[in-house]
């Protein structure tokens, strides 16, 4: 019903930001890293929202990227997770490690999540798994390292890709490989090999 709203931050709660858009304030329940950051502009914000209606409730909830939101909706199908429980996931982990825990079958990190368990995390991989594909998974996490890239004046390389590609064929999970290649700062990106051998000591 209502896919975004672009206005000011006119004030925040510990769970949600107040919105103000054509004189009128909309609470939109947030990420608490995503309230700090809209909280720091003093410009318009584009807020992605999920309209969520219960017979005694409306709430809105909202997102700064579309990921994000798609992400919410994609948890909001697995049984017996709802709203707040979707947004707790999302606010101990990125759409990315996410999608990467998934495909994994990463149960560990995903039940480090406030609120779900071992059983919750195993029928969240359960039912996601065969709707989220590795590819995509890979193509929107190069695009997200770029687009940070490029609001801080650098490029990336596919070699960090690869390194994370040969982690995983060594048998580690996506979201660990992601994590210790990451950690590895004094590296150059095009040195695979490079990168690969100071990740495994990561590991």
């Amino acid at each position: 019903m209502i896919s975004f709203i672009r206005g000011l931050i006119a004030d925040t709660t510990e769970t949600s930001v107040i919105l103000e858009n054509n004189g009128i304030g909309y609470e939109i329940f947030m990420t608490g890293s995503s309230i700090e950051q809209a909280s720091r502009s003093d410009q318009e914000i584009k807020i992605y929202t999920h309209f969520h209606v219960r017979e005694d409730l409306i709430q809105l909830y909202g997102f700064l990227s579309r990921d994000d939101l798609e992400m919410f909706r994609l948890l909001l199908n697995v049984n017996g997770i709802g709203p707040k429980a979707a947004l707790g996931i999302l606010a101990g982990l990125s759409a990315d490690e996410l999608r990467f825990a998934v495909l994994s079958d990463d149960i560990k990190t995903i039940s480090k999540a406030p609120g779900i368990g071992k059983k919750t995390a195993q029928k969240l991989i359960l039912e996601l798994k065969d709707k989220l594909k590795l590819e995509d998974a890979f193509e929107k996490k190069l695009a997200h390292e770029q687009e940070t890239a490029a609001i801080s004046g650098t490029s990336l390389h596919d070699g960090r890709q690869e390194a994370v590609e040969a982690l995983v064929a060594l048998g580690y999970s996506n979201t660990d490989a992601m994590r210790a290649v990451r950690k590895v700062t004094d590296v150059s990106p095009d040195d695979v090999e490079g990168l690969l051998r100071a990740a495994l000591k990561q590991l």
